[in-house]
């Protein structure tokens, strides 16, 4: 009936590492929120300028480019600059939180998702 009742001890040490976790996970989205990345296309005729949660903050069109009033080629640009951005912006979230899991286990298959990720 009370089998198992030996992992309630790892349980209760998850429960108390995520309530520690919280407000580490705010400073983290803070120090996310002033990180900067660039996504860039076309041989650096447009750039994306994102923070580190993935919200783009400026575009740059190059002056050449657009003195050509080439909007075509401008539109064909931008989603590769901007994923290039949101990719650079996932690749930061990722290390911030694993700086702050640190060795903790995650549930399911997180850990492997993580370590994936960063390869």
């Amino acid at each position: 009936m009370f089998k198992g009742l030996g992992n309630l001890g790892n349980i209760a040490g998850m429960i108390q590492q995520a309530k520690e976790m919280g407000p580490k996970m705010q400073e983290a989205q803070q120090r996310l929120k002033e990180k900067t990345v660039e996504g860039t296309a076309g041989g650096g005729m447009v750039k994306v300028h994102a923070d580190g949660q993935g919200t783009v903050t400026r575009v740059e069109v190059d002056p050449e480019l657009a003195a050509k009033n080439d909007l075509e080629m401008v539109l064909d640009l931008l989603p590769a600059a901007i994923n290039q951005a949101s990719q650079k912006a996932k690749e930061l979230h990722v290390q911030e939180m694993q700086s702050i899991t640190g060795d903790m286990p995650l549930p399911g298959d997180l850990g492997d998702t993580l370590k994936s990720i960063l390869g």
